[in-house]
């Protein structure tokens, strides 16, 4: 059973050293499509998918209630699978699908939309939980206050390794030479931004934007999707093979993911900050990268931000993780800012989605 106690007993999280990306691709193209059983033969039978594995983008946090709610109300378990290992980051899950490490992984356009165009790499959105990315350039506003793109030249900004290629487009998007601002590497802590060593810090709107504000410092943020690069994240990403040969397991997959983020927006509040916070400190005691205690107060900021960039009017007629055929065209023209030229059938596959809620329309109403 995928329960919250297998979770914490079995799962093996933390981070994987990933392989290059070239020698990942030479491994999947060598590989054979192992996949989990699949079983919904005839007679009645429920399914019986078997284990996956999820890449999450970040750590264990509010971003993943969704995927809780799953494991605690036992979605996983009526669609038919064993255990569901969610892998906590930061990651943008490319290799380790390629390698097969991985079934899914919730990834980002930019981190996908780059490895298919540059590296031809086998794989497809196939939905996305963020219909707008978080990603943001936070800087202070008594600070290097960053309201402009053009605030970026001349700066010094602290950027992520695993967000290198983002920033990259953003830059790109608004015809900014890296030449003219200095990068500077860092991790998700923010505190070289509030001692003044880097003027603007790659951060998500739902996460360290928050933790900055509520420590007291006035804050100025550079959304990416209101400045050239307004493209889907946290994107469900599986690669061609395991599309084409796991449609149905696909298919359970998602169902339970939508039924888990209802709830995030059907349940109290409190609630889901008392799941999350249940469930970041086993993956601390895991091992997983943490950022010490979370703050109830910074959790329930989180959770009310993001769901302005979950539930959109498109969302509201479609469902939860519905791409329209206008969001693949505004996330392709971002990506095109890179040099990233790629048709919507290079990049996405959402008839598994769409089929859902034709078949399923009680679905759609995720909202209480």
């Amino acid at each position: 059973m995928a329960t919250h106690s297998n979770l914490s007993r079995r799962a093996r999280l933390g981070a994987v050293a990933a392989a290059t990306l070239a020698s990942v691709l030479v491994l999947a193209g060598c590989a054979g499509g192992s996949s989990p059983s699949e079983s919904s033969s005839g007679g009645g039978e429920a399914a019986s998918f078997g284990d996956v594995s999820i890449q999450y983008s970040w750590i264990k946090n509010e971003e993943f209630a969704g995927e809780f709610y799953a494991y605690e109300n036992g979605y996983y378990d009526e669609a038919g699978f064993g255990e569901v290992t969610g892998i906590a980051g930061p990651d943008t899950g490319v290799a380790k699908l390629l390698s097969g490490q991985v079934q899914f992984a919730l990834s980002d356009a930019a981190s996908v939309g780059a490895a298919v165009a540059e590296q031809d790499a086998p794989l497809k959105i196939i939905g996305a939980t963020f219909q707008k990315n978080p990603f943001t350039i936070l800087s202070l506003a008594d600070g290097g206050n960053i309201a402009t793109p053009d605030d970026l030249k001349g700066k010094k900004i602290g950027v992520q390794d695993s967000n290198a290629s983002v920033f990259a487009a953003l830059l790109a998007a608004n015809d900014i030479d890296p030449s003219e601002l200095e990068i500077v590497p860092v991790d998700f802590d923010p505190t070289p931004l509030i001692n003044g060593e880097v003027d603007g810090f790659m951060a998500y709107l739902t996460n360290e934007a928050i933790t900055v504000e509520m420590a007291g410092y006035p804050v100025t943020n550079l959304a990416y999707a209101e400045n050239g690069l307004p493209y889907v994240a946290e994107t469900f990403t599986v690669t061609d093979q395991y599309l084409a040969e796991n449609k149905d397991l696909i298919k359970a997959f998602l169902i339970a993911e939508i039924k888990g983020w209802t709830d995030t927006f059907k349940n109290p509040t409190d609630d889901t900050v008392a799941l999350v916070t249940d469930y970041y400190n086993e993956s601390a005691a895991a091992g997983d990268l943490t950022f010490g205690e979370l703050d109830p107060a910074k959790v329930a900021a989180g959770i009310l931000a993001q769901a302005l960039l979950i539930s959109t009017d498109e969302t509201e007629a479609n469902g939860l993780f519905t791409i329209s055929d206008d969001l693949k065209e505004q996330t392709l023209a971002s990506l095109a800012t890179s040099g990233w030229e790629l048709t919507a059938d290079q990049l996405f596959d959402t008839t598994i989605i769409d089929e859902i809620y034709e078949e399923n329309p009680d679905l759609l109403a995720y909202l209480p």
